[in-house]
């Protein structure tokens, strides 16, 4: 059983399928989470399964408020930050020469400068105690490249390089900063596949099936936990066998 008792733990995209196994995971495991989002509805009913748990409502695309968001998060904490998980993302698919400019930015700065953004604010408090842990969430794609994914592919890809250099930038301050890159997880998404589609996918996949929200999950309590403090700078794949790095 990974303990992460008495851990101060910031999760963004809290509300997607990933994000409630994240919190359930790290919740049961003893932690302090607070949880962020968009999504005022989907805040209120974690808040009603998890009584002890912290919400906090704020759109990562607010550049400008990012600061702030951070302060807030830190307050909430009583001014300590153990693990922040940036999970929130979005995709805006279309082939590349259809995309327009605006899918492009968007994706770019949601994914890419939004989690960098937060991490810069989260690591000046980290360096206070000399100690914490990033984990941020990529996909498959940054390493694969799909069709009609340019920007989203792009922008996960952006992350595990800069994760690489933030890992390289902090090591001696003992901040961790570790990728995790989920394959195809069953999700809404994944629901919506046709049956034909479905049996395609899997056939490339090694362990011939989807993953589940917990997988991941599981992956992301480890790199929290003590049990990794050796590991900095490296990308967790957790697919199935459909890429190895």
């Amino acid at each position: 059983m990974i303990n992460l008792k008495n851990l101060n733990i910031i999760l963004t995209g809290a509300t997607g399928v990933i994000g409630n196994s994240i919190v359930d995971k790290l919740i049961s495991a003893g932690s302090n989470i607070l949880a962020t989002g968009s999504n005022e509805e989907k805040l209120k009913k974690i808040k009603e399964n998890y009584k002890n748990i912290n919400v906090l409502k704020f759109d990562i695309s607010d550049h400008d408020g990012i600061n702030n968001f951070v302060e807030n998060c830190s307050k909430i904490l009583n001014n300590k930050i153990d693990v922040l998980i940036n999970n929130a993302g979005i995709t805006q698919d279309n082939l590349s020469i259809r995309m327009k400019d605006e899918e492009w930015k968007r994706v770019i700065d949601i994914n890419l400068s939004s989690t960098f953004l937060i991490t810069k604010n989260v690591i000046k408090k980290m360096l206070r105690s000399k100690n914490g842990k990033i984990i941020n969430i990529t996909s498959v794609v940054g390493h694969t490249g799909n069709i009609g994914q340019a920007n989203y592919a792009a922008s996960k890809a952006g992350i595990i390089a800069m994760s690489k250099s933030l890992a390289i930038e902090y090591g001696k301050k003992n901040i961790k900063v570790n990728c995790v890159s989920p394959g195809f997880i069953i999700s809404n998404m994944t629901d919506q596949i046709s049956e034909e589609h479905t049996d395609l996918l899997k056939s490339r996949i090694s362990l011939n099936k989807f993953g589940k929200p917990e997988d991941v999950a599981n992956t992301i309590a480890f790199l929290s936990s003590n049990l990794s403090e050796y590991i900095t700078g490296e990308t967790i794949h957790v697919n199935g066998g459909m890429y190895f790095s």
